[in-house]
């Protein structure tokens, strides 16, 4: 009985997410169509796996970015914790210390800097927007400051199998970004902490009525942001074998595209695991094929840019009629 009670809860649970996200699943066959019909190498197991390593870090980063989209809130200094942690990380290596401790403590750290923006946001009045303008610029200059500026170089073998070893036929990367998204649809959809992000997205008033820890959850939801952007500066510090002050820049304008495409509303409340991962393929596909059509990367820069302006059009619209229907109800 209650197998059978799972699998017709499964069964729902799809049909739900297929339902609410059957424009961008639309979109994402739409693409990959149309560049399997104009180019020749699209399709191949080669160039998917490439496409694979590439989204890797934008997975990660958008990850985070959706959690904090739920609540209500920005972050935009995801990528500069994304370059400091990187640096930390290979610092930390090669000043001798093992791999497996590095990459704890530079998770620790991460978490550290996602607390900071939690803390100032929860228990002062400043958006979360300035907020995180400002730490961008704090953490930018850390990571400047750590290195001198320079790029620091990894030679370690343990470190650098991360981005670029396999198990199997399937690359780290692409594992990682599955465990990701398996962490974060429980923590949605099966916890009482998801259950009370989407509250205060959704009315940040009537959960603090309700008892919903919302001070708690915030903070926390930050700090695992920061994590999240700490795994995404360790990801790309091994695929290029070194850290860099300059990586991750802009990365937080990926993260947003991809969460709001994916259906993370930009007023919170709404959004799915599922969806910002769609979002994700969405604009690594695109990306990949506009490469493989020779459109220079300006081109590249502006259409994205027209992407997330009719992704958050689209939000305006789904947000004005949701609040007709409460009015009306």
């Amino acid at each position: 009985m209650k197998a059978t009670n799972n699998i017709i809860s499964g069964k729902r649970s799809l049909e739900k997410f297929l339902k609410r996200n059957s424009m961008i699943l639309v979109a994402l066959f739409l693409i990959i169509l149309a560049l399997s019909i104009f180019t020749t190498t699209f399709l191949t197991t080669d160039n998917i796996l490439s496409v694979t390593r590439q989204i890797s870090v934008d997975s990660v980063l958008a990850f985070g970015m959706a959690l904090v989209l739920i609540i209500g809130c920005i972050d935009l200094s995801v990528g500069s914790v994304l370059a400091l942690s990187g640096c930390v990380c290979v610092t930390l290596i090669e000043g001798g210390m093992p791999t497996e401790a590095a990459v704890i403590i530079t998770l620790v750290f991460g978490a550290a800097c996602g607390g900071i923006n939690g803390l100032l946001a929860t228990f002062t009045t400043i958006p979360s927007f300035i907020i995180t303008l400002a730490t961008q610029q704090c953490f930018r200059g850390a990571a400047y400051l750590m290195t001198n500026g320079k790029s620091i170089m990894c030679y370690d073998e343990k470190f650098s199998a991360i981005g670029t070893g396999y198990i199997g036929p399937i690359p780290i990367l692409a594992i990682v970004i599955v465990i990701c998204l398996v962490l974060l649809s429980m923590l949605l959809n099966r916890t009482k902490f998801g259950r009370g992000m989407y509250a205060i997205g959704g009315n940040k008033s009537a959960a603090v009525y309700a008892g919903i820890k919302v001070k708690f959850i915030t903070t926390m939801v930050f700090v695992f942001t920061g994590v999240m952007s700490a795994i995404a500066g360790i990801m790309l510090a091994s695929r290029v074998y070194s850290a860099q002050p300059t990586s991750g820049a802009g990365y937080e304008g990926n993260a947003i595209a991809a969460a709001v495409l994916g259906g993370v509303s930009f007023i919170g409340g709404l959004g799915t695991a599922g969806g910002v991962m769609i979002g994700v393929l969405i604009l690594g596909f695109m990306n990949n094929g506009l490469n493989m059509l020779h459109v220079t990367s300006y081109w590249q820069i502006i259409v994205k840019g027209l992407l997330i302006l009719l992704a958050v059009y689209l939000d305006t619209l789904k947000s004005n009629k949701r609040l007709h229907i409460r009015k009306r109800g």
